[in-house]
């Protein structure tokens, strides 16, 4: 949600990157987002807990950067050069949705939280929340932008894989784990960042749901939609 509100700061910013790039399809940088981003993805699922690991950590962090900063780029770069296209929009949102579910399974199935189970449970929620964004739009005509967002639980995800290489390099160890059901999973920069996006996107989903019982039920009174039954009478 705070981040979201820096979309048109970062137009700003990109815009000389833009110019350079004017000549490319949009649709190019969300193809080359896409494997850029699940190979980050699958260096964070296999790094083992050393230094190499540590390496790899890293290099998961450069790689969804990228993807990231591609993601951000062909929004822009439609609206910069006049490619503007409802099967744009569609793509980019559908490759959105594939890369949080990537990212979150990669995370909870690597060495660092080792709990699947959690890491699709975490998924299945984020995805709820976006839908519940999207599905408003598609109904009340406005995207719902509140709640735990993409932007800001990427740039957490971030900073969680790169923290954890830092952490095995300076040798610091476990933080113990957590309590109850979750006693099984070290307390760790990675496996906070599966939790927050979890309970997140559970927070997202309920509070854009309730967002969007408010808005589309003045909607129907405003302009109720015509009923099948009174059309029946009316002939």
């Amino acid at each position: 949600m705070a981040l979201e509100k820096f979309r048109d700061t970062w137009e700003s910013i990109v815009n000389p990157l833009i110019d350079s790039i004017s000549t490319w399809k949009p649709s190019t940088l969300t193809w080359i987002a896409l494997p850029i981003g699940v190979l980050g993805g699958l260096a964070v699922l296999m790094a083992p807990n050393d230094t190499y690991g540590a390496n790899m950590l890293f290099g998961g962090t450069l790689l969804i950067t990228m993807a990231i900063t591609l993601d951000a780029l062909d929004g822009p770069l439609a609206r910069r050069t006049g490619q503007v296209t409802r099967w744009g929009d569609y793509l980019d949102h559908t490759f959105d949705r594939l890369l949080d579910a990537v990212w979150i399974v990669c995370l909870a199935g690597s060495v660092f939280v080792n709990d699947l189970t959690l890491g699709l449970a975490a998924a299945w929620v984020i995805l709820l929340g976006s839908y519940m964004g999207t599905q408003a739009q598609a109904v009340a005509g406005t995207r719902n932008y509140r709640g735990f967002g993409r932007a800001d639980r990427t740039i957490l995800t971030i900073i969680s894989i790169a923290l954890m290489g830092v952490f095995i390099h300076l040798d610091i160890g476990s933080f113990g784990t957590f309590p109850g059901v979750l006693d099984h999973i070290e307390i760790n920069p990675i496996s906070l960042v599966v939790l927050i996006s979890a309970f997140g996107g559970l927070w997202t989903f309920l509070i854009r749901f309730v967002q969007a019982n408010h808005e589309i039920s003045q909607i129907d009174r405003d302009d109720p939609l015509p009923q099948p039954n009174q059309h029946e009478e009316s002939e």
